[in-house]
């Protein structure tokens, strides 16, 4: 039996909702959550619809009214100002005084007698003003004592019909009537940097200037202005910990090594330590936290790997066996992706009978380096660890430190990669990596962008990898480098590469397979960053760019042109007020000039069709004067095979001559 007084208004199909509300949504701080629901009521009367939002815990509710937006369609909008956790939800009731103002004026236009139904209005008004503030009580006062004045029945449907008296009693709408949706909806916000980011990856073993040498943190200190010059603000470090020794990889991945092989650094564990542990030719713990504070005055955050898995040599073996899998022969189990077998690794049994006693460890893993000043994580292969350990882990560290980033390298199927996300990670890396044609791109970016995906996946795009030399960078040379570092930077709002080997255009492959040939994965590589043809003034300047232009800070808004060959991609992003409106425009053929006419949506940018405007190339500075919607571009990739276009409105002074603003 209902006990309650039923309520008339029914809200449903409320978005963003994420698996009926079992996940939250993601923004960052200065982020607006759009909020829409149905609304509706039985009958004709008119209904009333607000979001309400809040941090978690203790604070108390902010309202921000609904629009109809149409068919019982409602929307809103709320800005998150804090990193943590917020909740939404939505609520609406039965609007009696613009449903009566509605039927006064059907009547009052048909000319019928309004009098009693003027009386009506007024117990709406008098029961308002018993809740009103002083202000708005002399205000309804004021609006009471003229209808009962028994003014002219037009001076008193003027009163009764007023916006001003329509917005006032809004304030004090009747709650009795008020239903809730039936489920408080979580968003985690995160600061700036989990949707714009720059990451540039390098081996800290590879950073000596002494060719043979072993790195240590003080070289990656020497080359922290040339990281920060070139515009990076992440400085990702694979694994620092000890090497194992039992099973160690050889050059370009031999099975056996031989004496002076350094073994992969995800191989991690040795007798020195594990997980907590530094690799002791890479330095101390206080060699750390000097690398650490010192890529903080550039403006650069260190990242660590995160990589939940042991040499045979680990010292968990010994003291936690029963962490591992154990086969019939009495030998662990390898890390296998057959027909990959990776002797050199042991994965971690996570159906253990102990398993609860492993997720500690691995959290505590995550928590010392935390507390040793490390916010961002790398986090390998995380498709191959249960979903809910991630979700448990990550909820139990951003409960405590809640400015931790967790990066999701999961190149595996798309439903795993998107739970992956649901379940927590900040960012996660895309098949990006292997999208080279118009269509492909086009048809990749808008599913990320443009549906519900982006209210939880935050895509961070990577041209290469230690893992990965894709084809396409296999033979395409200097051109092809430098269009995809355009299409990485200003198609996602976070982007990185793994260097030198970008820098320097490196395309040599293993024969037949998409894997660097000589990888640094297995030995130290000294790198002639200065060497002719390298990259890094053109990577410095993109970075630039996307510094200096808001609308390359978002993903969620690039919109893709029209264009007449299937050569040439252009998208535009563009702020929402249109105050910083960019352009780009890529040649994808890294080998032949390419040309072609952009269709340039002119009318979403505030131009209009007759008005002339300036296409100032970013990176060329060239600048164009161009007009309409159809205007021609040539790319010849050997010269660049992009333009990043600010496009410029053209306004009018009194002074009777033009200027772009």
């Amino acid at each position: 039996m209902i006990t309650n007084k039923p309520t008339r208004v029914i809200i449903e199909n409320l978005t963003p909702e994420i698996d009926g509300g079992r996940f939250p949504i993601k923004r960052v701080t200065g982020e607006r959550v759009i909020v829409a629901a149905d609304v509706f009521a039985d009958g004709h009367d008119a209904v009333w619809a607000n979001v309400l939002y809040k941090r978690t815990g203790n604070a108390p509710w902010k309202e921000t009214p609904m629009k109809l937006k149409g068919n019982d369609r409602w929307e809103a909008s709320f800005t998150v100002e804090e990193v943590g956790t917020y909740v939404y939800t939505v609520e609406g009731g039965i609007d009696r005084f613009t449903s009566w103002q509605k039927s006064l004026k059907k009547k009052f236009d048909a000319h019928q007698d309004i009098k009693v139904d003027l009386l009506t209005g007024l117990q709406y008004l008098e029961a308002a003003a018993h809740t009103a503030s002083a202000d708005d009580k002399r205000s309804l006062q004021a609006s009471i004592q003229c209808q009962k004045a028994e003014v002219d029945r037009q001076r008193a449907a003027s009163i009764a019909l007023s916006e001003a008296l329509s917005a006032l009693m809004k304030k004090y709408r009747d709650q009795i009537s008020a239903a809730r949706y039936d489920k408080e909806l979580a968003i985690v916000v995160d600061r700036p940097k989990a949707l714009f980011s720059a990451w540039y990856e390098r081996f800290p073993r590879s950073c000596a200037t002494t060719p043979g040498r072993h790195g240590t943190f003080k070289d990656c200190e020497a080359i922290l202005p040339e990281i920060a010059r070139m515009g990076f603000d992440v400085f990702y470090l694979p694994p620092i910990h000890p090497i194992g020794r039992k099973n160690r990889k050889g050059k370009n991945n031999a099975s056996v090594s031989v004496d002076g092989d350094v073994g992969s650094p995800w191989a991690i564990g040795a007798s020195e330590g594990g997980h907590k542990s530094i690799h002791p030719q890479l330095g101390t713990f206080e060699d750390m936290e000097g690398l650490i504070n010192k890529a903080k005055n550039y403006g650069i955050e260190i990242a660590l790997d995160l990589a939940f898995q042991c040499a045979p040599d680990h010292p968990y073996v010994a003291e936690h066996p029963e962490w591992f899998i154990w086969r019939p022969d009495g030998s662990v189990q390898h890390a296998e992706n057959p027909p990959k077998k990776y002797e050199d690794v042991l994965s971690l049994n996570f159906e253990t009978e102990q398993w609860q006693s492993l997720w500690e460890e691995l959290k505590s893993i995550v928590v010392f380096w935390v507390e040793k000043g490390i916010r961002i994580f790398r986090v390998d292969n995380p498709h191959t660890k249960p979903f809910l350990f991630w979700e448990w882990l990550i909820r139990e560290v951003k409960d405590a430190y809640p400015d931790v980033l967790f990066l999701a390298e999961a190149f595996t199927r798309p439903k795993v990669m998107n739970y992956l996300a649901k379940a927590g990670f900040t960012q996660s890396y895309t098949y990006f990596t292997w999208r080279n044609t118009k269509r492909e791109i086009i048809e990749y970016i808008s599913q990320l962008a443009h549906d519900q995906t982006r209210e939880y996946f935050r895509p961070n795009f990577w041209p290469n990898t230690p893992d990965i030399l894709p084809e396409h960078l296999q033979h395409g040379g200097r051109p092809v480098f430098m269009a995809r570092l355009v299409l990485a930077a200003t198609l996602s709002s976070s982007y990185g590469i793994y260097g030198p080997p970008f820098e320097l255009c490196m395309g040599d492959a293993l024969q037949g397979k998409e894997e660097y040939l000589d990888s640094e994965k297995y030995e130290i590589r000294p790198w002639d960053w200065n060497k002719p043809g390298h990259l890094k003034d053109f990577i410095a300047r993109v970075n630039r760019i996307r510094r200096e232009n808001p609308a390359l800070q978002t993903t969620w808004n690039v919109q893709f042109c029209e264009t007449n060959n299937d050569n040439i991609l252009s998208y535009g992003k563009v702020t929402e007020d249109t105050s910083d409106i960019i352009l780009v425009v890529v040649n994808l053929d890294p080998y032949h000039v390419q040309s072609g006419w952009i269709k340039v949506p002119v009318a979403a940018y505030g131009i209009s069709g007759e008005q002339p405007y300036l296409a100032h190339d970013l990176l060329s500075d060239d600048k164009y004067i161009w007009q309409g919607e159809n205007n021609y571009v040539e790319l010849n990739p050997q010269i660049s095979p992009a333009h990043i276009f600010r496009i410029r409105k053209r306004l009018k002074r009194e002074t009777d001559f033009d200027y772009f603003m």
